[in-house]
């Protein structure tokens, strides 16, 4: 049950600051600017909305006393597409080749619209407009009165405009004959009774709007260039979304929802990740707290950072947060949690394809690129490679123009990006203390042997000292060959007998530092009261393991570099003496058995070199034999049951520890003693 608490709380508590901290309305994040292209995909309006004023146009009307009423009039496409039919089927006679210009022509003046020849309405005899409404399907806007035909006028600019194309044809002669001007009449019906009734309107208040926009309707195309007019209906398009189909008009339980669901999302990929890639953590209390925290920070980013706008969410650090797990955990790990840690990047951000590729790109190559570049000023060189990354794949983007901005603006926004981390990433030696990690750097330091422990250990107990030293050098050349952490298992070897510095005489590799009159410790003993006294070391060591705040994987190299074997010497003097065999357990070590290649590396090491000082042959075949006997033993008694190495990287460590022994207790030459007295 407590197994359970631990694994699910922290990502329960993860799961409400994700889910407080998104937002809870259905703003459009869209950054446009008059003047500039518009960035981002082709907007078609999804429903109809109206057009509004802005404030100094509002303004401009409430100061104008005399403003004349603006006549309304409804465009009849029915006209116009009889007009047009009438005008494909007439007969030109030999003028056939006038009938293509005459068509196109009438369309773009029926296109402008055409009133009768008494022009323009005034609205309740007052003055004449400057602007008429027209209504066109479901959407009215405003269009200057210069710009719409009087009936004969828009026959003259027929006839100019089918001359113009057929150079020596007497068009005129055509229409008439053919009846062609009586194809050309007004299209715009006037309102009455709408343009009186705007006038009336006009007179309490200055309307809020200059028109409609149909669902359907482009409103802008990508890459076209913001007008004022574009910008005008964009402006009313966010705010008619805002207010009809944001918070306030949907209930909050939806947001909430929602929320709940992506936040539920993001926590199942980071879990996931976990349990495929590195089950372990889950058992490890100290890093998986630590990963949790750090998975948060940087997903809370990725919610909070595009609420700034301006593309500044282009400078947060993202980054860092991969960086930050490089030290404590394997890239099989850190490359799927950094990427589920980013997705917010996709859910919120105003160009999230974009924002997301380049730093999850970027996340990638500051790891790799931080195996190499790590020390010192090369952290920069580290930085810069990674910007370079982050400057390359946005020029992909902008180059295929799935994204614009400044260009400048975003390179100095990344650039600050991959600068940060520098600065951050000393926040590891803060954070392995608060979580008591362990990182190569920790475990640099805990390897020198002029610390405090390492230095009592040989004070209290040298021969345990000596003997940690030679088994250190066993597993590095072990772990080298099978690519084990190296590191690691250096630092486990030097503190893994920590233990016997509590009772440095009960162990036989102390006992030549006493005196030659001193009794052996284990003479007056029982053979159990001596093998509960040599198991001590292991619970004794893991004591001062944590009272020392010794990393917990330094810890357990301690718990399982005896596994649960038993004290075979004194067991089997035991046994000699007539014990019986049901008291087996009192004999045995408390466990557990190791788990990774570096804690068996350590468990065999640990026993070969004890084992090796009491061979009296040290011959090739004689070290072989006893090399597969120790390991064979181990697996016999299954402490190699729960180990995660092959056969194969066992078989690698056997013939690296046979070579290793061989060396370590190769024939001397015996010099000849020299005939010459003087």
């Amino acid at each position: 049950m407590n197994g359970r608490i631990t694994k699910y709380l922290p990502l329960a508590v993860l799961f409400l600051l994700l889910l407080f901290a998104m937002p809870r309305n259905s703003k459009l994040n869209y950054e446009y600017k008059k003047g500039q292209p518009w960035k981002y995909e082709t907007l078609i309006a999804p429903f109809d909305f109206p057009i509004l004023k802005s404030e100094e146009q509002i303004q401009e009307e409430l100061s104008r006393n005399s403003t004349p009423a603006v006549p309304y009039y409804r465009y009849s496409a029915e006209i116009e597409n009889k007009n047009l039919r009438s005008a494909s089927a007439a007969d030109l006679g030999n003028s056939e080749n006038l009938r293509i210009s005459l068509v196109s022509s009438m369309n773009g003046i029926y296109e402008k619209g055409v009133v009768g020849d008494d022009g323009i309405a005034a609205v309740g005899g007052g003055e004449s407009s400057e602007v008429v409404y027209v209504q066109r399907g479901k959407r009215a806007s405003t269009r200057p009165v210069t710009e719409i035909y009087r009936l004969s006028d828009a026959r003259l600019a027929l006839l100019a405009s089918v001359s113009n194309d057929n150079p020596g044809i007497n068009v005129d002669s055509v229409f008439r004959a053919c009846g062609i001007y009586d194809l050309v009449t007004p299209n715009l019906i006037y309102d009455r009774q709408a343009s009186e009734l705007l006038q009336a309107e006009s007179h309490k208040v200055v309307s809020p709007t200059l028109g409609f926009v149909s669902a359907g309707q482009l409103i802008v195309s990508k890459g076209e260039i913001v007008t004022a007019e574009i910008a005008q209906m964009l402006d009313s398009y966010c705010k008619e979304y805002e207010s009809n189909l944001g918070y306030s008009k949907r209930p909050p339980f939806f947001y909430w929802l929602g929320n709940a669901i992506l936040a539920l999302a993001v926590l199942t990929l980071i879990f996931l990740a976990i349990r495929f890639a590195a089950p372990e953590i889950f058992a490890d209390r100290s890093r998986y707290l630590y990963l949790i925290m750090v998975l948060g920070i940087f997903s809370l980013a990725s919610i909070l950072g595009p609420r700034f706008g301006g593309g500044l969410v282009y400078m947060v650090p993202f980054t860092l947060c991969a960086l930050l797990l490089v030290p404590f955990f394997g890239d099989k790990l850190i490359y799927p949690v950094y990427g589920a840690a980013l997705l917010p990047l996709l859910f919120f951000s105003e160009s999230p394809l974009v924002v997301y590729t380049i730093f999850l790109v970027a996340g990638v190559t500051s790891v790799l690129s931080f195996r190499r570049f790590n020390k010192g000023w090369q952290q920069f060189l580290n930085a810069l490679i990674t910007y370079a990354v982050m400057m390359l794949v946005y020029a992909g983007f902008r180059l295929t123009d799935i994204t614009g901005g400044g260009m400048l603006r975003i390179s100095v926004y990344l650039f600050a990006a991959a600068m940060l981390p520098v600065a951050g990433y000393p926040l590891t030696y803060l954070f392995e203390r608060i979580f008591n990690l362990v990182s190569p750097y920790r475990l640099s330091e805990l390897a020198d042997t002029s610390g405090s422990l390492l230095l009592e250990l040989e004070k209290k107990a040298p021969g345990t000292f000596q003997h940690s030293l030679q088994v250190m050098n066993m597993a590095d050349a072990a772990a080298r060959e099978i690519g084990a952490d190296i590191s690691l298992v250096r630092v486990g070897a030097l503190y893994h007998d920590i233990g016997k510095t509590v009772n440095p005489y009960c162990y036989i590799e102390n006992e030549s530092s006493l005196s030659g009159d001193t009794p052996r410790f284990h003479a007056e003993l029982s053979p159990m009261q001596s093998a509960e006294e040599i198991i001590k070391h292991v619970t004794a060591g893991e004591e001062i393991a944590v009272r020392h705040r010794l990393p917990q994987v330094i810890v357990d190299f301690i718990r399982t570099h005896h596994g649960t074997t038993r004290t075979a010497f004194f067991y089997n003097k035991y046994l000699n003496e007539g014990g019986d065999p049901s008291e087996a357990w009192r004999f045995q070590y408390p466990g557990p058995m190791p788990r990774t290649r570096e804690q068996v590396i350590l468990m065999l090491c640990d026993s070969l070199e004890a084992a090796s000082r009491t061979l009296k042959d040290y011959s090739s075949q004689t070290l072989d034999a006893f090399v597969e006997r120790i390991v064979r033993g181990k697996e016999e008694e299954g402490q190699l049951l729960e180990a995660e190495i092959s056969v194969k990287d066992l078989e690698k460590v056997k013939e690296v520890l046979k070579a290793y022994l061989s060396q370590m207790y190769h024939e001397r030459i015996e010099y000849p003693k020299s005939k010459n007295k003087k």
